[in-house]
């Protein structure tokens, strides 16, 4: 079978996969899945917390990242022993140095607990808009609860399976997929320079998270009004409270650049402005225009992302709006 195909056999079979990996972690038919942990183990031996598991059902003091590894490995263990045993697929490795958590399959395994956020490699800012790629398993475990009550028993609690291009900022694809067909009419060198802000913005920057709004919102011009007044209010309130908290208070050229727009027109050349400002300011000579394999990605993807994702040297993944919780990302500080 293609790794195409493995894949949608894991998709198809989600459920039941994730039900055996939870017997596992309950300690339960660890017998069958040993050679396989014990093969991709350490020196071709079963690691340390797999005697404990087998015999008590319980895992020794971990960390987040040994969490992760301990769920990839029991994942591997029933994906090759029960769900691929009947279709000849190669012996499964772990390998995030490759790029991949499962090079085998070409999919990521994502591990989140209750914080419901992971810090992954960060290669291009415009993956924020496109995506990764590959598709990824998202594993969310009970580990931050679990771990308060010693000993150990951990369960996965829910999971989902995202494409690759679902692995983005769900709030940013929408305003770029929303406003792309537009943009690209009116000519490519202008849309590049607004999707180069949306992938580049740090949203917990006060000025950044202001003109996301009124790009989000440009083609209504009484919108971006009412936006801008709401944002000189904001400005007085937030820079009361940085003043009480002895904090830094946002510039005066940050309300300054918000008042300047209406000022030009059109009033797509004036927001194009502000975005072009904000990158060279904030990223200096980092904030790149895509080149044109991303561009070709920008321009043609679906722009369906699903989770929120924090622009730092490494990506913040926030997969909490896909189990359906409300969890504070870079948008809401």
């Amino acid at each position: 079978m293609t790794k195409d195909q493995l894949r949608q056999l894991v998709k198809d079979q989600l459920d039941l996969i994730i039900a055996k990996v939870n017997i596992a972690l309950h300690g339960k038919n660890l017998s069958v899945l040993r050679p396989t942990i014990e093969r991709v183990g350490r020196g071709g031996r079963v690691p340390h917390w797999f005697p404990e598991l087998e015999a008590q059902g319980t895992l020794p003091n971990a960390d987040g990242k040994t969490i992760g590894s301990i769920v990839e490995m029991l994942l591997i263990a029933v994906l090759e022993t029960e769900t691929f045993r009947e279709v000849g697929a190669p012996p499964l490795r772990i390998n995030p140095a490759r790029g991949v958590d499962l090079p085998d399959l070409d999919l990521g395994v994502k591990s989140p607990s209750e914080n419901y956020c992971t810090s992954e490699p960060y290669f291009s800012a415009y993956e924020r808009l496109y995506g990764s790629e590959h598709d990824a398993l998202v594993l969310l475990t009970d580990y931050q609860s679990a771990k308060r009550t010693p000993p150990l028993r951990l369960q996965i609690i829910k999971w989902n399976y995202l494409s690759k291009t679902q692995l983005a900022d769900v709030n940013l694809c929408r305003i770029a997929r929303k406003h792309r067909t537009m943009l690209l009419n009116d000519g490519e060198a202008r849309t590049q320079r607004l999707f180069r802000f949306l992938a580049y913005v740090n949203q917990s920057d006060w000025l950044g998270k202001h003109l996301v709004s009124l790009i989000d919102n440009m083609n209504d011009s009484g919108a971006v009004l009412k936006q801008i007044e709401f944002a000189e209010i904001d400005f007085k309130r937030k820079n009361l409270e940085r003043e009480r908290k002895f904090r830094d208070l946002i510039p005066d050229a940050s309300l300054r650049a918000l008042q300047s727009i209406p000022k030009t027109t059109p009033l797509l050349v004036a927001l194009t402005d502000a975005a072009d400002n904000w990158v060279t300011e904030c990223m200096k000579e980092a904030g790149r225009l895509p080149n044109d394999n991303e561009w070709h990605r920008l321009k043609n993807g679906p722009l369906d992302g699903r989770i929120g994702m924090s622009f730092a040297l490494q990506w913040r993944y926030n997969f909490g709006r896909l189990f359906g919780v409300v969890v504070p990302d870079e948008a809401e500080q």
